[in-house]
């Protein structure tokens, strides 16, 4: 794919805590003899990730709009239905993905993170 023709780069803040486990994680995986006893722990991580995500995309602007109470927590209860569906679809393909799969998945979250795999 062309330079030009790449999706151009969204930030999106998630918290301290949580960027220091997704990293925590991603060298565990990366240099674990087996990454696939890891796959529960990523399946939870992906899941984490999503939700703050969507909290950073969506809820929090909307917050900022003060869009008022009833259309926050209407907001508010279709992200949560949401992610109680995405969740176990989520977990459950993790569950199943093989060694070299596990490794893309870590080392694209580490490209969405901005930052290298150690050597």
């Amino acid at each position: 794919m062309s330079r030009a023709a790449q999706p151009h780069c969204l930030h999106i803040a998630y918290p301290e805590d949580l960027h220091a486990r997704t990293v925590q994680l991603l060298n565990t995986l990366e240099h674990a003899e087996d990454p696939t006893v890891h796959r529960a722990e990523l399946g939870d991580l992906v899941v984490e990730l999503t939700n703050s995500g969507m909290d950073y995309c969506f809820l929090k602007p909307l917050l900022l709009a003060k869009v008022g109470f009833v259309v926050q927590q209407s907001a508010n209860l279709g992200v949560a239905g949401a992610t109680r569906i995405m969740a176990p679809m989520i977990r459950n393909i993790i569950a199943r993905l093989d060694r070299r799969q596990l490794l893309v998945v870590a080392d694209y979250i580490r490209r969405l993170m901005g930052t290298r795999r150690p050597r």
